[in-house]
């Protein structure tokens, strides 16, 4: 495994991107090698009143299992510390194992663990199954859809020291929900050095009532990558997340947008 610097230019406070580095059109979706890994990471630090201090890691791994099988353990972390004080701390950890891109229609197996401070997320775990069927996937495009169930709780706190959000009279919750997932993914490779992704979902959940069967979750991750040489990568990330199902009084939109350079011996 090769080392991997990441540097983000500009990165914003909610950013929980899924692209995952097997699925982009640059040969990684169809691995000779058994094993794959990548870690972006990213630091900064600045002297204020107080030392802010900025982490952020995102890393996947990815094992080929009988040729045809992948299993995938992505992770996503961001910390902003003022001082002693923690301004941000959100993250996910998740596995997957699927088909490796081999067959028409294949199950799609994922567990997920999530945590987010600012919106009160004290915790969100999740399992599930989805369908996953090939449209197409040539050299240079492809596209996939998937639709499935999964089991989600939620434990929602208003009193984490980083909650960002108002309120009166608010208590910590916990929720069950039962949703049906839809997803469609595409990678294309817009010229030699430079592809773009974007995998969308839409969550409902079958048991918040009659009204919310039409009020799902909607995601869209995107990312658009120019490979300048061998060591030399910038990319351009746009994600958004839309649910008007929120348990507590915060925003219904969040949009991250990112620009980043990668320098890999």
């Amino acid at each position: 495994m090769r080392p991997i610097l990441f540097i983000y230019l500009f990165y914003p406070i909610i950013s929980l991107g899924q692209i995952l580095a097997i699925d982009r059109e640059i040969g990684l979706d169809s691995l000779s090698q058994r094993y794959k890994g990548m870690i972006d990471l990213a630091f900064s630090a600045d002297k204020q009143r107080k030392n802010i201090v900025q982490l952020t890691q995102q890393s996947e791994f990815d094992w080929i299992i009988r040729k045809s099988n992948v299993l995938i353990a992505l992770t996503h972390t961001d910390f902003i510390f003022n001082g002693t004080n923690v301004l941000e701390n959100n993250g996910y950890f998740q596995i997957r194992y699927r088909d490796n891109d081999s067959k028409k229609l294949a199950p799609d197996y994922f567990v997920q663990y999530q945590w987010n401070g600012i919106t009160g997320l004290q915790n969100r775990a999740l399992a599930g199954m989805n369908a996953r069927f090939r449209f197409w996937d040539d050299r240079k495009d492809d596209l996939y859809a998937s639709a499935g169930l999964f089991y989600e709780y939620e434990r929602w706190n208003p009193f984490l020291s980083n909650y960002a959000f108002g309120g009166i009279d608010l208590n910590e919750l916990e929720r069950k929900l039962i949703r049906l997932n839809f997803s469609i993914k595409t990678a294309f490779q817009i010229a030699k050095g430079i592809d773009f992704s974007a995998i969308s979902y839409l969550q409902t959940p079958l048991n918040a009532g009659i009204k919310n069967l039409v009020n799902p979750r909607w995601m869209l991750d995107s990312q658009v990558n120019f490979q300048i040489n061998e060591h030399l990568m910038f990319n351009l990330k746009y994600n958004f997340n839309l649910d008007y199902l929120r348990p507590l009084p915060i925003d219904s939109f969040f949009y991250s947008l990112s620009l980043g350079v990668r320098i890999q011996s």
